[in-house]
């Protein structure tokens, strides 16, 4: 699977872009046909301490997930995205078995 990462109004450092592609590979235990994922993540400028934006949109034949996180940390975000991803992944897969059953 392809994991593209875009950081928006900074650079993201290269730890960050390796616990990404970790957290995004492990999804592909969930659903065996991933296209890709991509990966933004935006800084916005509020005084709020939540201020991570983290939007995570990954292909599978059919469909295409998306999930958008707002955090203290970008780690966080991530985090919580996959474990959302990984239960739309589950629930897009046990779709597709039930299609396949009729």
């Amino acid at each position: 699977m392809k994991v593209y990462t875009q950081s928006i109004n900074f650079n993201a450092s290269s730890d960050l872009l390796k616990f990404i592609e970790k957290k995004m590979e492990a999804l592909v235990k969930f659903h065996d046909k991933i296209v890709d994922a991509e990966v933004f993540l935006k800084v916005e400028n509020t005084s709020d301490k939540e201020n991570k934006i983290i939007e995570i949109k990954m292909n599978v034949p059919g469909s295409e997930l998306i999930v958008k996180k707002q955090t203290k940390s970008f780690e966080e975000g991530i985090s919580l995205g996959a474990e959302s991803l990984k239960r739309q992944l589950k629930k897009s897969k046990e779709k597709q078995r039930d299609l396949l059953t009729l």
